[in-house]
């Protein structure tokens, strides 16, 4: 062998491994591609138009035209927004705690090993992979004043005057607010089972030896076990809550009144309904804000926590 042969090798062998990555970036390019291109179209692409035309008047019957923050303070002097804006609010006050409050004390009873006790997890879970729609219209059917099963059941065990619910101002949030725990707390059932079996037996075992009451176990070892599914919990049915569209427009499309009317809601009213897609925009980009707000906050206060 040729002291030239030699020199050559090490170069031909660059030259093969140059040759395989860029073989393998393009494998895996292939792979990212079309999903990027669904999130470029269909995510992107709006999101971007979106914040540009909330700084535009464009409605049905006219091009798009600069008006800078005309948009977003015709958005401050509007009832309807702060309306929509508090409801949105109280939603999200009412859905995120006893969702979550739910779904743990689910957790904590299903987290046995009992004969039968897949059949309670999945009639559990079952809530939430069931269509929306179907959801609404039965439990509008069970808070019916006149008829339904709720209020009869309230008559019979001696309540004069049982709620209107989805018929009146006062009872129609709660009412959206208890369907929409009983079909969301299956969903956050399995995600807190799953914490709570990941959670080493050791701990508790130690926790017996040294005489910790079942609650002193639950509050010192189980809660701070938890704490990142929680995390993770809150973030998800903050950001759900704020989003909340369908049941609501299924259930009371916003009434009786303005009583669930929600941002979400609104968005679309002002957009789809009105076809004020300059306005509509500039509601969406402070819903937009508003969740990114709350978001970051969680984050910054779970960092502090584990600090």
């Amino acid at each position: 062998m040729t002291t030239e042969t030699i020199t050559r090798a090490p170069a031909v062998h660059s030259r093969g491994n140059r040759k395989q990555a860029r073989r393998n970036t393009l494998i895996g390019w292939t792979f990212i591609l079309p999903n990027f291109l669904g999130f470029l179209a269909f995510t992107l692409i709006p999101v971007l138009a979106a914040f540009a035309l909330s700084f535009m008047e464009w409605t049905s019957f006219s091009a798009p035209r600069w008006v800078g923050l005309a948009n977003f303070q015709r958005m401050v002097q509007s009832d309807t927004f702060w309306v929509a804006l508090r409801n949105t609010v109280a939603y999200a006050l009412g859905h995120v705690p006893l969702t979550m409050a739910l779904a743990l004390v689910l957790a904590l009873l299903l987290n046995r090993k009992l004969k039968g006790i897949g059949f309670f997890r999945v009639a559990i879970f079952f809530p939430y992979i069931t269509s929306l729609v179907a959801v609404a219209v039965v439990w509008n059917m069970l808070f019916s004043p006149d008829s339904g099963p709720i209020n009869q059941f309230l008559h019979a065990v001696g309540v004069a005057e049982a709620p209107g619910w989805t018929s009146s101002s006062d009872w129609a949030m709660p009412a959206v607010i208890i369907t929409s725990v009983w079909r969301d707390m299956g969903y956050y059932m399995i995600l807190y089972l799953a914490g709570l079996q990941a959670i080493p037996t050791e701990l508790y075992e130690a926790a017996e030896v040294d005489g910790a009451s079942p609650w002193q176990r639950f509050w010192n070892v189980t809660l701070p076990s938890l704490r990142p599914t929680t995390f993770f919990v809150v973030v998800m049915l903050t950001v759900s809550s704020f989003k909340v569209f369908d049941l609501i427009v299924v259930m009371t499309n916003g009434g009786p009144g303005r009583a669930t009317t929600v941002l979400s809601q609104l968005i679309y009213q002002e957009g789809i309904g009105d076809g004020k897609f300059g306005y509509s925009s500039a509601i969406s980009l402070v819903l937009f804000v508003i969740v990114l707000t709350v978001t970051v906050l969680q984050f910054k206060l779970q960092q502090r926590r584990e600090r």
